[in-house]
């Protein structure tokens, strides 16, 4: 073993050995492989229910809050996880990690006020359930109006920011105003009875925003929320909200606020009958069959009492001990990247889902932190992408597997023959060790289990005789995608506001560019 290095009265210990201690003191201590797999039901999120129609009924309008809630992650048996999610205001039945769909028609406009629900029944802002590190570049609420969205100075190394939480709300993929972007810079704290004094309770963007929207829209911002609207003017695709805060989207996304956006209809679309249904629907009556299924795979890692984990050091990444900042330019908490070491699908580690012999449309969503995945069924069996983030693709595409990027979305179209027995689905077949960790055998053991399909005896018999055919089959009843028309007058994917600041991916380093462009990942500043 190499002699540790004396210098002065500091000891240096070897990088193995700063690692291992780096290890031991930030670790997830629920192992992965003591949690059963396929043994949860796939939870299908239901469509959520509007607020109202307004404007002579021509916008949909959704009141949606970011709450903190507790549920069962894990299966059966273990502890219930603290999460955030969104719910509809006041309606404590339409909270869930993730979220509700929101259900979207083209050239509908949809209004939705997002509400930071993050406060306990007093009133009173709840901290940040992970750890939170302050030394970035990041919204910096203690700062104040002078001091906010910057990268604050320290005498001597801070801990985790356990202040009230900024929320700003992005729809990624949408065509939107800058006012309705859910930019970085124009995050809102909750409206708490004890925010501290000089703090900063808007982004330094927002106020700007807020004129322009109600201007716009005659829509009035309360403290604590904002109120955008999205138009919807662009081909039908899979959409997803999620939390965007500057230099917090890695934290307040991995704590769970993200759900689809479904966008349907208008000349980019199939008509009904054509791809395989029905889709969760508002209304719709408890025990219906769905054959469109929205399924967000999430990589998370969990410590004994079901919390989530998190690393609280940079030595968990890369085994540094310090010195942090002031004393260096590293920061003392964030990590480059995290990978979780357990598989979680629509917010359940390893579930399953009855299936029957038919087709069935999967929109998927790579909602991992920094994980790659690449998705294949096991047997191994083809499938059919028919559409990506923008929509549909040209023409259908045949697939044996499928690599998707943090943040991507694909929509693919499978069939069952014949009902088999439970198997995991889909699987990652190579990416980085799976929590991160070098070397850490349980993720290593786990990171290929993802959901699982298994025969329903009775679905065949509930729902009926499927006719449709595999897409591209020269026939009729074929599926035949439609034609790919120009985007319209805002550019689609992960749009940033023109002409102001643009941070990379979901929240990444702060840099200035004019222009946008489709962000990836949730970043990890």
């Amino acid at each position: 073993m190499p002699r540790p290095w004396v210098t002065g009265a500091s000891l240096v210990l070897p990088w193995h050995l700063r690692l291992q201690r780096a290890l031991a003191q930030a670790t997830p201590s629920l192992d992965p492989t003591t949690i059963p797999k396929f043994q949860t039901p796939l939870v299908i999120p239901p469509a959520m229910p509007l607020t109202a129609r307004i404007r002579r009924r021509t916008i949909d309008y959704y009141a949606i809050a970011v709450v903190q809630f507790l549920q069962q992650i894990l299966p059966t048996g273990l502890p219930g996880t603290r999460v955030w999610s969104y719910q509809l205001r006041n309606a404590r039945g339409t909270r869930n990690y993730p979220a509700f769909t929101i259900e979207a028609l083209a050239d509908r406009p949809v209004r939705v006020n997002w509400i930071n629900g993050l406060v306990d029944g007093a009133g009173n802002y709840l901290p940040h359930i992970l750890p939170v590190d302050p030394t970035l570049h990041w919204a910096n609420p203690p700062g104040g109006v002078a001091g906010r969205d910057s990268r604050p100075t320290f005498a001597t190394t801070p801990g985790p920011y356990t202040g009230p939480v900024p929320i700003v709300t992005h729809l990624h993929g949408g065509h939107s105003n800058e006012e309705h972007d859910g930019y970085a810079e124009a995050w809102y704290l909750p409206d708490a009875a004890n925010i501290p004094a000089g703090y900063a309770t808007v982004g330094s963007f927002y106020e700007e925003f807020k004129a322009k929207s109600q201007a716009a829209t005659g829509a009035v911002w309360a403290p604590g929320t904002a109120v955008f609207q999205y138009d919807n003017d662009q081909p039908a695709s899979t959409l997803w909200f999620h939390d965007h805060t500057l230099g917090m989207t890695r934290a307040n996304v991995y704590a769970g606020p993200a759900g689809f956006y479904l966008l349907r209809g208008g000349a980019n679309d199939l008509p009904p009958g054509v791809l395989p249904g029905p889709a969760p629907a508002r209304g719709d009556p408890p025990g219906t069959r769905y054959f469109e299924i929205p399924l967000a795979i999430q990589d998370r890692s969990f410590n004994a009492d079901g919390s989530l984990f998190y690393p609280d050091s940079r030595a968990f990444f890369d085994g540094f001990t310090g010195p942090y900042v002031p004393d260096s330019d590293v920061s003392p908490i964030w990590n480059p990247e995290v990978f979780g070491n357990a598989m979680l699908g629509n917010g359940k580690t390893w579930p399953f889902l009855e299936v029957e012999p038919r087709r069935y449309r999967l929109r998927v969503l790579n909602g991992c932190n920094g994980r790659f995945l690449i998705l294949r069924l096991d047997p191994e069996l083809s499938f059919w992408q028919i559409g990506a983030e923008g929509g549909f693709l040209p023409a259908p595409v045949r697939l044996g597997e499928l690599l998707m990027g943090p943040a991507d979305r694909a929509r693919r179209a499978l069939r069952w023959r014949r009902a088999r027995r439970r198997l995991p689905a889909r699987r990652p077949r190579h990416h980085r060790a799976g929590a991160g960790v070098p070397g850490d055998a349980a993720a290593e053991r786990t990171r290929h289990q993802h959901p699982a399909w298994g025969p329903d005896p009775a679905g065949a018999a509930q729902a009926g005789p499927d006719h449709q055919h595999p897409p591209g089959v020269a026939q009729r009843g074929g599926l035949h995608l439609p034609r790919v028309r120009r985007a319209g007058r805002r550019a689609a994917g992960h749009h940033e506001p023109r002409r102001h600041a643009q941070p990379a991916g979901m929240g990444g380093s702060h840099q200035r560019a004019r222009g946008g462009g489709r962000g990836r990942g949730m970043g990890d500043a």
